[in-house]
């Protein structure tokens, strides 16, 4: 402990890669915690460069630099994290001749594969307005728990 006394900023590059441990591997990046290990680390460098000294503006440092970091880096990675395009082309279910469980349109519908009804809707490069019934089609992608289907 006399060590981190005599070298708070070493104090504070621990709690900062503490903090990322811990984010990275239990809240996989989702969470606060990247924000405070962020406001960690910019504090250690300010002390270790002699901008600020003493327990007191440290620990103000860093909440205050936590709060701008989350204020700043909440929307930019919320949208990393919220990308729509999720169309899956590599599955082995891709390909498959399926039969329509309901009628198959652009924005619902089901198939029946290995005796379980899927959702499903038209892929984009389907060619009709919808696909009947009982009629066959192929899995063209997957997005999300969706089949994207084309008529046979």
């Amino acid at each position: 402990m006399e060590y981190f006394l005599e070298n708070p900023d070493h104090l504070w590059y621990l709690i900062a890669g503490i903090s990322f441990i811990i984010e990275l591997s239990i809240m996989g990046l989702s969470g606060p915690l990247l924000f405070f290990a962020l406001g960690s680390l910019a504090t250690g460098i300010l002390v270790s460069i002699g901008f600020i000294d003493g327990w007191q503006s440290e620990i103000l440092t860093v909440g205050i630099l936590t709060a701008v970091i989350a204020v700043l880096l909440w929307k930019p990675l919320k949208s990393l994290q919220n990308k729509k395009n999720k169309t899956d082309n590599s599955s082995d279910m891709i390909g498959l001749k399926v039969p329509a469980s309901s009628e198959i349109t652009a924005t619902s519908g089901s198939i029946r594969y290995s005796g379980i009804d899927w959702q499903a809707r038209l892929a984009d490069e389907a060619e009709v307005e919808f696909i009947a019934d009982a009629s066959q089609c192929e899995i063209v992608a997957i997005s999300g728990n969706t089949m994207l289907v084309k008529p046979v």
